[in-house]
């Protein structure tokens, strides 16, 4: 409490006793119990309204107990129950949940991983893929400012993400793994990796690369076939030794026919080896007949032509050429679509070229386009020069209804850069992105497409699209996204087909361990997307005949139905509305293939290379007691008292009112009594 406040607090005191004594002692010149006693009342009520008016304020100390976290991560990956390591993870958790020593001195937090993370102790041991990274990720935004020192109990196999060996430089925590699995090393063939295209082109060879490795101390022969059906397309012998432990086989395969074509990689197996699943891989190419050539025309150098030419080509169907205007004319016939960025005043003979072809085309805008050249060239919309330029952050249309569009967390990429003032179409268009200024969304397009006699057209009115590809990567740890929505625009705009009431988007096939998911667009008469049809996708089985129906799910501005836990094998389905008046059907494969089920043992050596690195102790499943005693016992994870302080104000304190009401009834009630009122 402040010197000020005392100071205030004694002359509050002296003046209520004053001004008591005065009225019943001096003014009535009696000095009898009941004036006395009516007096120290009056005091009272006075000096606690004057406290009140003051309002002093008091530190009011508390003190309490904080227990470490204890975070038990368990994989939750198909790998476990391979390695018949589910009945004693699940002792485990259940003499961790029992152990009362350890409730008392930690609060227990489970986690389940496998593809993802849950905040559970439920165990089926059904993920078909573990990322152990990811895991150490989620913890990191959590616990990094707790003390939590983490069990991980894990076989330590991780099928994809990051090499969690070197997360401890994000996830500041000793981590304790659990080592489920032997270290016992046994004779193994297996195919370690397989290289191939998605994609490759009637009448020509596609190269397949095959890794294949060998775990044992004698040599051995064995013999590498791949089959197609019942055909076998290539076969070839292998040696290995406890010196030539791996081999590389490259080899080409013809594609004869169009569509998906499956194929099986065996290597045939030992007789003495445990594991035969990963002796065998099964693979898929689809074969197309045509190539998608794009024209990336522009007479200015920009990171945005590299951005782009990487998008459309990561789509192995699509081809896409950095070109100048001039060099544009000499081969214009080998394109289906050109991109023309930032059209300058050499653009009058490519825009000619391009209507005499009758191509689709992108328009990209910028801060170098000559727009009294661009207004000129084409009669479809036309641009206010202004000759300032400003930055536009995108904003996604809920209700584009064109074709199927990704949620990419458009609102969060950086602003690109292009001519101040408005556009004005002269067409019926479709905005794919609005403008947004100072996070204002205006009701201008940054991104639009429109249709006119047959042709298809979109403009972007923004340059720095590099870097959304960037933030793309930032965002997801991954380009895909971003270039899908690229690809997306480019099918669309590279297509002659007519606009069509159903739109379905899917893979031609799927890996085992892919998350096979349909998405689909439905419009009404007017071509308008419509949120309450009732779709279904109708899928047969061809090797089995077995027929399941699914209902899509909306989300956000189209349907969606998750079939990944169908099994293996080659599907026919048909995806119509409820009355049944439209419907589209298709054909997918989904290829048998299990990561999960390629490992013999737990990764020992990265599990204690990680518990080194975190100041922790790796154990195995059967040495859990000195664990459990080696946790109770460290210095690090004591219990911590704690103490807390709290400025409390005198008029927060109730009982202070109280006082004042008990002293002026009394007071009343007295003199009233007495005959003083």
């Amino acid at each position: 409490m402040q010197t000020d406040t005392v100071v205030y607090i004694i002359i509050s005191g002296l003046l209520a006793l004053v001004l008591a004594l005065f009225q019943y002692i001096f003014k009535s010149k009696k000095t009898t119990k009941i004036y006395w006693f009516l007096a120290f009342l009056r005091f009272v009520s006075i000096f606690s309204v004057l406290l009140l008016l003051i309002n002093p304020k008091f530190d009011k100390m508390s003190f309490y107990d904080e227990k470490p976290n204890l975070i038990i991560a368990v994989d939750n990956s198909e790998s476990i129950s391979y390695l018949e390591q589910s009945d004693n993870t699940t002792r485990l958790i259940e003499n961790i949940k029992q152990n009362e020593q350890l409730n008392d001195n930690f609060n227990l937090k489970f986690y389940t991983f496998g593809k993802s993370i849950n905040s559970t102790d439920s165990l089926a041991f059904n993920d078909k893929q573990s990322n152990i990274a990811l895991l150490f990720d989620r913890l990191s935004e959590v616990y990094n400012n707790s003390i939590s020192p983490t069990l991980l109990i894990t076989d330590g196999n991780q099928t994809y993400g990051y090499d969690y060996e070197f997360m401890t430089n994000r996830y500041k925590q000793a981590i304790f793994p659990v080592i489920l699995g032997d270290t016992t090393t046994y004779t193994d063939i297996k195919i370690q990796q397989l290289n191939v295209n998605r994609y490759a082109y009637l009448k020509n060879k596609f190269p397949v690369e095959i890794i294949a490795t060998y775990n044992g101390n004698i040599a051995v022969d064995t013999q590498l076939k791949i089959t197609s059906g019942n055909t076998t397309v290539y076969s070839k012998p292998l040696n290995f030794s406890k010196s030539q432990s791996s081999q590389i086989v490259n080899l080409n395969l013809p594609a004869n026919r169009v569509g998906v074509g499956s194929y099986r990689a065996e290597i045939i197996p030992l007789n003495n080896e445990k594991n035969t699943i990963n002796n065998v891989k099964n693979f898929a190419v689809e074969v197309i007949d045509q190539k998608t050539n794009v024209a990336i025309v522009s007479d200015i150098m920009h990171p945005d032509l590299g951005a782009l030419k990487k998008s459309i080509e990561s789509n192995e169907q699509r081809n896409a050429e950095i070109l100048t205007s001039v060099n544009f004319l000499k081969q214009s016939n080998d394109f289906q679509l050109v991109i023309a960025y930032q059209p300058t005043n050499n653009f009058r003979l490519l825009f000619n070229e391009i209507d005499r072809l009758k191509l689709n085309k992108i328009v990209i805008a910028g801060t170098k386009t000559n727009w009294t050249l661009l207004n000129q060239l084409q009669s479809n919309y036309s641009q206010e020069v202004t000759n300032q330029t400003e930055n536009f952050q995108p904003s996604a249309n809920q209700n584009y209804s064109t074709f199927i569009v990704d949620d990419l967390n458009f609102e969060a990429f950086p602003p690109l850069q292009s001519e101040f003032g408005e556009t004005k179409f002269t067409v019926p268009f479709e905005t794919l992105l609005f403008k947004t200024i100072n996070g204002t969304q205006i009701e201008e397009p940054l991104l639009s497409t429109f249709e006119i006699n047959d042709r298809r057209e979109a403009l972007l009115l923004g340059e720095g699209i590099w870097r959304w590809r960037a933030q793309s990567y930032l965002d997801e740890k991954s380009f895909n996204t971003f270039d899908n929505f690229i690809g997306k625009l480019v099918q669309y705009l590279s297509s002659k087909q007519r606009r069509s009431r159903l739109n379905i988007n899917y893979e031609s096939f799927y890996n085992g361990n892919d998350n096979v998911k349909i998405t689909a667009q439905y419009f009404n008469k007017n071509y308008e997307f419509d949120a309450n049809a009732n779709i279904n996708i109708i899928l047969s089985n061809r090797d089995t005949d077995k027929t399941i129906t699914y209902p899509f799910v909306l989300k956000n501005a189209n349907y969606q139905v998750d079939l990944s836990g169908l099994e293996a094998g080659e599907y026919t389905f048909t995806v119509k509305t409820s009355d049944g008046t439209i419907s589209k059907s298709g054909e997918l494969k989904i290829l048998e293939y299990n990561v999960e089920q390629q490992f013999l043992n737990a990764n020992v050596a990265k599990l204690e290379s990680l518990a080194s690195k975190s100041n922790g102790k790796a154990y195995f499943i059967d040495n859990t007691d000195s664990m459990i005693s080696d946790l109770l016992s460290d210095s690090r994870f004591a219990t911590i008292q704690k103490s807390s302080k709290k400025v409390v104000p005198l008029i927060d304190w109730k009982y202070l009112l109280a006082l004042i009401a008990l002293s002026l009834a009394m007071e009343w009630f007295i003199r009233k009594y007495n005959g003083l009122i």
